[in-house]
């Protein structure tokens, strides 16, 4: 029986423990359906990052050469090596398994160009024309490069994964060095032209928050209205001040006078951002926890959409209600770095078809669990396929 639990009347709950979970599938899987038509008419403009990601397998025991080891499986045995090394020292190696085109911007991007949306990139793409990891996606887009690409190494584990990066480049990222670059009526004419605006990866570009405060003071105010989409994804913010944190924040909703903000959080930012608004702590990921923490996030700040999507679920609260959805969840990924830049584009894609919040979850976990599956971006085929096969 759909279990019920009494919370503030502005949140609708649905149990994880759903009696069938056909009848989220087979309702988003109608919709995807009717509307997927629509992808090819929209336009994307994504920004602001850009990295070189070497994926990497922390070797705990070498056999042999190549291959032949037992790698560190899980954080905690990474963390009790790191520790081990405390007054000392040690060596670990990274057994390299792919170089890719990394940030949460491009990775978010080329899932969108796989989806169908026709997309101008903005970012760190390369210093002397687009570094190779990105070629790919800079053939289906229009990719302007306004630096070098920063750099990611990403140790995956079992149980999650820490990225180490080297990031000085994303510093010459301003709003001056994009106008620069494209050329003011360029740049203000691609904004205007968007159905869906996506800027990401606020916590490792210091100058974020001061491009924020440019085009929503500046720049949207003189553009012509229409309906569009806003998509901001803050990416762990732990490292940046709760100060600097609302402060971005305030600059985000400043936004929702010229279309609909959705803020995507993965439920780490989530914690913190509940944390920083002074709503108390969010703890726990069962559905309750996950569409009241969405709920009351965006009852503070006053946007369209609040997203949140751990590993296992997905939750979004906006005016029509606040909905979960259970995911995919896949014990053995072939690849885990760029999960949830997929969610984002499943879900964004989904908003851009039209499709209910419901939906548009359901969207976001497909395109996750096909790409951690796969190492690559859905079509919609995919997603359809993905949809109607999934048990």
């Amino acid at each position: 029986m759909l279990t019920r639990i009494v919370l503030p009347k502005f949140v609708r709950i649905f149990s994880l423990r759903f009696p069938s979970l056909m009848n989220f599938k087979t309702r988003a899987l109608a919709e995807l359906r009717a509307r997927r038509h629509v992808i090819a008419s929209k336009y994307t403009v994504a920004g602001l990052d850009g990295f070189v990601d070497t994926i990497v397998t922390p070797v705990a025991l070498r056999s042999g050469q190549g291959e032949n080891f037992t790698p560190i499986s899980t954080v905690t045995e990474f963390g009790q090596r790191i520790l081990g090394a405390a007054g000392k020292s040690t060596n670990i190696e990274y057994y390299p398994r792919m170089d890719k085109l990394g940030g949460n911007g491009p990775i978010m991007a080329n899932a969108l160009l796989a989806a169908g949306t026709k997309l101008t990139y903005i970012g760190a793409l390369g210093q002397n024309g687009v570094h190779p990891v990105f070629a790919s996606m800079a053939e289906k887009a229009r990719a302007v490069s306004l630096c070098a690409p920063a750099a990611t190494t990403a140790v995956e584990f079992s149980d999650g994964k820490i990225m180490f990066g080297q990031m000085k480049s994303l510093d010459e990222i301003t709003y001056e060095k994009i106008v620069e670059t494209m050329g003011r009526e360029d740049f203000h004419a691609q904004l205007a032209a968007a159905d869906l605006i996506a800027l990401v990866n606020w916590t490792m570009i210091t100058h974020m928050t001061a491009i924020f405060a440019e085009l929503a003071e500046n720049v949207f105010p003189k553009l012509p209205p229409r309906d569009r989409i806003f998509f901001f994804d803050l990416a762990d913010p732990e490292k940046r001040s709760a100060a600097d944190l609302v402060d971005a924040l305030s600059k985000i909703v400043a936004f929702e006078k010229f279309g609909r903000v959705t803020l995507g959080l993965n439920l780490k930012e989530a914690q913190q951002v509940f944390a920083a608004l002074g709503l108390g702590i969010s703890e726990g990921e069962d559905a309750a926890v996950l569409m009241r923490t969405a709920a009351e996030i965006r009852q503070k700040l006053g946007v369209s959409t609040v997203v949140v999507h751990p590993r296992k679920a997905a939750a979004c609260a906006s005016a029509e209600g606040t909905f979960c959805v259970a995911g995919p969840y896949c014990e053995q990924p072939l690849i885990t770095t760029g999960a949830g830049d997929h969610f984002n584009a499943g879900f964004s894609v989904g908003q851009l078809l039209g499709l209910s919040p419901e939906a548009c979850l359901t969207t976001g976990v497909c395109t996750s669990g096909h790409y951690v599956r796969t190492a690559a971006s859905p079509s919609i085929e995919d997603l359809e396929t993905f949809l109607a096969n999934w048990k």
